[in-house]
C-alpha cells in the first residue's frame, strides 16, 4: 500500500490538500486539459528541454509537466529543512576534513580504502584551502517519502546538481494559468533563488577580489544535457555564461573575453566535470576547461563552486556511511534517515544482492540519471540475468536498496486523476554566511503507471512543489 499525499484512505483531502481540493472539485476537466497543452506550448516556445544520450547522439526531448501540485505543509517542512541543513554542514565538515587531517578514517568511522581508491577523490585538492571554506556551494539532496512522517534521503548531490530551472519555470507556469490559486492559498516564493544565489556566490569571492564580484557561469555548450539550465541561471543572475575558450590565465587571475579586453572573474559557477576543467592538471584532451584554472583556484585567486573534488561526498558507496558521518562531525543524530544499503564490494552484502536481485534496486556507485541501474522488481528474467553478470564482474561498482515503498501525487491523467510516484530535490545554498534552502524544490514525477523511476532521462516528469506558509 502507498501512502498518497493528497487523499487519506477515505477518498478525502490530507490537510495540506484542503484548499487545493476544494478549488479542484469546481474546475472543469476540459479546462484542465485545455491548461495542459498551454503549458506545453509554454515550454515548448521557451526552450525547455533536455537532452537523452543513447547510441552515440543526442536526442532532445520536453520535459513533461504536470499541472497538480505537491504540496508540503510548513510543519513537514520545518522538519526536513532541520535534517537537510544538518546534513549539508556533516558533508562540508567531511570534504574539509578528508583533504586535510582525515579525522574520520582515523577514529575508524570510513574505510581509508573506500577513500583512497575512490575514483571520485581529488589527490591536488589535498592542503587546498577553498574561499570561506566552502566546498558545497549549491547542493540537491534527493528524498522520497514513504508515509505520514516517514523520510528518507535517498541520494546527495554535491557535484553539480541540476534541476533548479524547472523549479523556476514550474512556478512561473503555474502563476501564470492559475493566479487566483495563489491568491487563496498561501505558498511560500521561490522566485529569489536566482537572488540568493547570486548573494550566495558573491559572499563566497576568493582573496584576491576587489570590489563587487564578477560571477560567471561555466557551460560545456549547446549541446549539453542541462545547457537551457546554464543559461536560464546566468541571465537570472545577471551573471556572464561562458565557455572553456572565452577564458584565460593572465597575472594570476581567471579572465573573460569582453568586447573591452579581457575582465578577471571571480567566482565561477561551473557546471562542467572535474576531470574536464583544467588540461594542464587534469585530462589533457580536454576542450571544455581552462588551462591552468586550478593553479589559480590554489592560490586564492577565483572560487570555483562546487570545489573541484566534492564528488567523492556523493559517492554512492559512501551513501551507507551518512549516518556515522553526520554524528562525527554534528555531535548528533542524523534527522534524516538513509535508505538501507548493501555494499557490493562486501562479500556478504553481495552474496545477499545476488540472493535477491528480482526484489532490490542496484545503481552503479558513479551513476546518475537513472542510467545504470536495476529496478528487480519491473526488469525482465533476461535484463536480471544479464545484471548479475556485471556485478559478478565489478562488484564494488555498485550498491544495492531495497524497493521503497514511494508515496504517491495525482498526475492529470487520460483517465483523470490517477497516482505517480514522486521523489523531491529540495536547493542548498552555502556560503560563509550560512545555509538558504530554498522552501519546495523540484519534484520528479514517473509519469508511467507503477514506475519507480522518476529521472526525466527516463521518462519521468516535474511539478511544481508547494510549501504551505505557517
Amino acid at each position: 500500500m502507498f501512502f498518497d499525499e493528497m487523499l487519506d484512505e477515505n477518498g478525502e483531502a490530507r490537510e495540506p490538500y484542503t484548499a487545493y481540493c476544494d478549488w479542484l472539485k469546481d474546475m472543469d476537466s476540459t479546462a484542465l486539459r485545455r491548461k495542459a497543452r498551454e503549458a506545453d506550448a509554454f515550454f515548448r516556445r521557451t526552450g525547455i528541454t533536455f537532452n537523452v544520450y543513447s547510441d552515440a547522439k543526442a536526442d532532445e526531448r520536453l520535459i513533461p509537466f504536470d499541472q497538480i501540485p505537491r504540496i508540503i505543509s510548513a510543519r513537514e517542512w520545518a522538519k526536513l529543512t532541520k535534517g537537510i541543513e544538518q546534513r549539508v554542514q556533516a558533508l562540508n565538515a567531511f570534504l574539509h576534513d578528508i583533504y586535510h587531517d582525515q579525522d574520520i578514517i582515523r577514529a575508524g568511522k570510513v574505510p581509508q580504502s573506500l577513500i583512497a581508491r575512490n575514483a571520485a577523490l581529488l589527490p591536488k585538492m589535498f592542503g587546498v584551502e577553498p574561499p570561506g571554506g566552502v566546498y558545497t556551494h549549491i547542493v540537491g539532496v534527493d528524498l522520497v517519502r514513504t508515509g505520514k512522517d516517514e523520510f528518507f534521503v535517498l541520494e546527495d548531490n554535491a557535484r553539480t546538481p541540476s534541476g533548479v530551472s524547472y523549479m523556476l519555470e514550474n512556478r512561473e507556469t503555474m502563476l501564470n494559468m492559475f493566479p487566483e490559486l495563489f491568491s487563496g492559498i498561501r505558498v511560500e516564493a521561490v522566485s529569489d533563488y536566482p537572488l540568493k544565489l547570486r548573494r550566495s556566490l558573491s559572499a563566497s569571492a576568493p582573496p584576491a577580489c576587489d570590489g563587487r564580484p564578477v560571477i560567471g557561469v561555466l557551460t560545456p555548450g549547446l549541446h549539453n544535457s542541462a545547457y537551457y539550465e546554464h543559461a536560464f541561471l546566468a541571465e537570472q543572475m545577471g551573471a556572464e555564461l561562458v565557455e572553456g575558450h572565452d577564458l584565460r590565465v593572465a597575472d594570476g587571475r581567471v579572465a573573460m573575453r569582453t568586447t573591452q579586453g579581457y575582465t578577471p572573474i571571480d567566482v565561477l559557477y561551473r557546471r562542467v566535470d572535474d576531470d574536464y576543467l583544467d588540461p594542464l592538471n587534469f585530462k589533457p584532451e580536454s576542450m571544455l576547461g581552462v588551462p591552468g584554472i586550478f593553479d589559480v583556484y590554489r592560490a586564492g585567486g577565483i572560487t570555483i563552486a562546487n570545489a573541484p573534488g566534492t564528488g567523492i561526498a556523493d559517492d554512492k558507496a559512501l551513501y551507507s556511511y551518512m549516518p556515522d558521518i553526520v554524528e562525527f562531525y554534528t555531535g548528533k543524530t542524523a534527522i534524516l534517515q538513509n535508505v538501507p544499503t548493501w555494499r557490493c564490494a562486501d562479500a556478504d552484502s553481495l552474496s545477499h544482492v545476488l540472493d535477491n536481485l528480482a526484489d532490490l534496486v542496484v545503481k552503479e556507485v558513479h551513476g546518475s540519471g537513472g542510467y545504470g541501474m536495476l529496478v528487480g522488481p519491473a526488469a525482465s528474467k533476461k535484463e536480471i540475468a544479464a545484471f548479475r553478470e556485471k556485478l559478478k564482474a565489478n562488484p564494488e561498482g555498485y550498491i544495492a536498496q531495497p524497493t521503497l515503498a514511494l508515496s504517491t501525487v495525482p498526475v492529470l491523467a487520460k483517465s483523470g486523476l490517477a497516482p505517480r510516484h514522486v521523489d523531491l530535490r529540495p536547493f542548498v545554498l552555502v556560503s560563509p554566511d550560512g545555509i538558504d534552502i530554498t522552501p519546495g524544490g523540484l519534484t520528479r514525477v514517473a509519469m508511467k503507471e507503477g514506475s519507480l523511476v522518476v529521472n526525466s532521462s527516463q521518462g519521468g516528469g516535474t511539478k511544481d512543489t508547494w510549501v504551505l506558509e505557517d
